[in-house]
């Protein structure tokens, strides 16, 4: 692969790496802002329920897992989307990358209805097969069913952002994703200690903002979509080759939240206070994958879009230099993490056990971030090219590589800070190594290369 940063380019390269720095950019910095503010939602809920009890905090770890594997497990709808609609744009097909965005906004709402259903009618199973005690359960279950009411909002604002970012706007998502979060914080602090609702004033804000998110999203949509005199209604046969076409995403996806699970089942099994401590670190380690993700997203709109005007070159110089944003990205993060380890605990929780523990998982996550950052520009790219297949083959024999390790957290099951460290390593150290072989592999060859819209 060429180096698009070498010392013995010529003008005319140097201009096009340029050109390349600016498109990632442009796209990056605003998927940045918008990949932060997300994840405050869950910070703001587990830094004020924190403060309520630490059965609470537990609770809500538990029900979070479950709700967050439900959206994660249709992130599809924003990967897929953005990938479908930056290649029909990048082909100069504009009113076909639109209609594709619309169909998967059409799928969001449907399956996120279903899985509210499935939810508010197997949430009490489900949360209790993770083994919480009785007193977490009932918190757990309160977040949860109260929670599920805001899924089809939260599944549409990822296939809008898609469709969004696929057209090469990254603005619009950073706008609605940084509103939506800044409501958040003062409207959930007076359900949950104005009125005293407790765990059940955090969902119910929480859902609230997600809802008025979807709304101004899929209203820009529709406003955009008259104007180009582009069908609004849903067509059954396009919501199936939507889904079809996703079937391979969904596979990967779900190799990532077994990890994510068994890691949720190990922590339960180690005590209240590491189970604690592991949703809080969770919640670190979301923001700080979601912010090296807003160059997977960059790689996601480009790739697609130079890959449908049928432009290997710039695809490989968009590669190339990802590639090295995303390792220097992810060192950058770990330092600033390794400095915030010895603050970031007494700020989530007064507990010092939970501390502890804390501390002892995000010294781990610091290890991992420059792997981490290779990873995620090297998905997004994958992703914006189309090579879901692969995505979902090599997810799934990573995912249970890290099977055994994790086992063996659970039978050995030490307690305190190193319990939490050992699993930590088994499902984040260790998993990201190997997704990190997997990735590097594939984009070694021009087997994931299709051209054309």
């Amino acid at each position: 692969m060429p180096d698009p940063s070498s010392p013995d380019e010529s003008p005319r390269e140097e201009s096009a790496r340029r050109a390349v720095d600016r498109d990632i950019l442009r796209l990056a910095v605003p998927s940045l802002g918008a990949l932060v503010a997300e994840p405050m939602f869950l910070l703001v809920d587990s830094s004020f329920i924190a403060r309520v009890s630490t059965t609470s905090l537990a609770g809500l770890g538990l029900a979070s897992t479950v709700l967050t594997t439900v959206v994660g497990l249709a992130i599809f709808l924003a990967y897929s989307t953005t990938a479908a609609v930056a290649r029909s744009f990048g082909a100069g097909h504009h009113r076909e990358a639109i209609s594709r965005g619309i169909d998967a906004c059409w799928l969001a709402l449907v399956v996120g209805a279903a899985s509210t259903l499935l939810l508010l009618v197997a949430g009490e199973p489900l949360l209790a097969a993770f083994g919480p005690s009785p007193e977490v359960l009932s918190e757990a279950l309160v977040y949860l069913h109260i929670s599920a009411v805001g899924l089809p909002a939260m599944l549409a604002v990822q296939a809008a952002t898609g469709l969004v970012r696929g057209l090469q706007d990254a603005t619009l998502p950073l706008l609605v994703a940084v509103g939506g979060a800044l409501a958040n914080i003062p409207l959930n602090w007076v359900l949950i200690f104005g009125l005293d609702l407790g765990i059940a004033g955090s969902a119910i804000g929480t859902v609230i903002c997600q809802w008025g998110m979807a709304g101004v999203l899929l209203g820009v949509i529709v406003t955009r979509a008259r104007r180009e005199r582009i069908p609004l209604t849903p067509q059954p046969s396009a919501l199936v080759a939507v889904g079809r076409d996703a079937v391979p995403m969904f596979v990967r996806t779900l190799g990532l939240r077994v990890v994510v699970i068994t890691a949720a089942l190990v922590a339960t099994r180690l005590g209240e206070v590491q189970l604690a401590a592991h949703q809080l670190a969770m919640t670190v380690f979301t923001v700080l994958s979601l912010a090296l993700d807003s160059l997977a997203i960059a790689g996601q709109a480009l790739t697609g879009r130079y890959l449908g005007a049928s432009d290997p070159r710039t695809v490989h110089a968009v590669t190339a230099r990802l590639m090295r944003w995303g390792v220097g990205g992810g060192a950058v993060v770990g330092a600033m993490l390794l400095a915030a380890s010895y603050v970031v605990p007494e700020l989530f929780t007064p507990d010092v056990a939970v501390q502890e523990s804390l501390r002892a998982a995000l010294w781990v996550l610091v290890i991992a971030q420059p792997v981490a950052g290779y990873v995620f520009v090297l998905d997004g790219v994958l992703m914006g090219a189309g090579d879901a297949p692969y995505l979902a083959k090599a997810g799934s024999i990573v995912a249970l590589a890290i099977l055994p390790g994790a086992a063996l957290v659970a039978w050995w099951a030490p307690g305190g800070p190193l319990g939490l460290a050992m699993l930590w390593v088994a499902c984040n150290l260790l998993f990201m190594v190997l997704r990190a072989l997997t990735l590097g592999l594939r984009v070694r060859t021009d087997a994931w290369m299709r051209l054309g819209g």
